[in-house]
């Protein structure tokens, strides 16, 4: 399994993931694939997920639940994911919110991770947009980041099956999920996806493989 890992001093063999957001996260239960290829590498994560449908990071922080909960200490990263639209509309607001949150991230002693979203299937013209946003608030607070959504446009670019986008066109099918959660697996333990044998509902096994691949591509381009 060594071969798998990416170049980095030790690799976290468990990890405790704080994981804040709306639908996007919560959508097929992503923290518990993201624990399904923990499992399947020998590793494990515990998490937890707060989540408010439709919510924005400043929304969390109004509400005071998910600072609260940061406080208590004990994770080694909290995962934001900020409001689907928002980095699109008023980039600005979405780095402050995320600085909020960074400074008592740090103070918490855990990390900061950024679970950089994709476009609605209709306006895949955004995902520069997005990317962008969470790229460079990333670089400007040394955080982690999670490239989801260039994940997402690099498979669509060559892949038409499985299909990512939920019916909705915005939401993640199980397919975009578990794209999302290798991408998550892969940046927060530094350990390619590449080649595990997992089963996913509904996804072949080579489909699976695809998704994997677009993983791994994407985290190391982002590094």
């Amino acid at each position: 399994m060594s071969a798998r890992r990416r170049p980095s001093s030790r690799p976290p063999r468990s990890l405790n993931v704080l994981f804040i957001g709306n639908s996007f996260t919560a959508r097929n239960d992503l923290p518990t694939l993201v624990e399904l290829l923990a499992t399947a590498t020998d590793r494990k994560l515990k998490h937890r997920l707060i989540s408010v449908g439709g919510a924005s990071l400043r929304t969390h922080w109004n509400k005071g639940e998910a600072r609260r909960e940061i406080d208590t200490g004990g994770y080694d990263y909290v995962v934001l994911q900020e409001q689907s639209t928002l980095p699109v509309k008023n980039t600005a607001r979405m780095h402050e919110n995320v600085r909020l949150f960074d400074g008592v991230i740090r103070a918490s002693g855990a990390r900061t991770a950024l679970y950089m979203t994709w476009a609605r299937k209709l306006e895949p013209q955004n995902q520069q947009l997005i990317t962008h946003a969470y790229t460079s608030i990333a670089r400007e607070l040394g955080a982690t980041l999670i490239p989801v959504g260039v994940a997402w446009q690099a498979f669509m670019a060559k892949h038409r099956e499985p299909v990512l986008h939920d019916r909705d066109g915005s939401h993640p099918s199980l397919a975009g999920s578990f794209l999302a959660a290798c991408v998550v697996f892969d940046a927060l333990f530094r350990y390619a996806v590449t080649g595990l044998d997992v089963q996913i509902e509904g996804v072949t096994a080579e489909q699976v493989q695809a998704l994997e691949a677009a993983a791994d591509a994407a985290v190391a381009a982002s590094r």
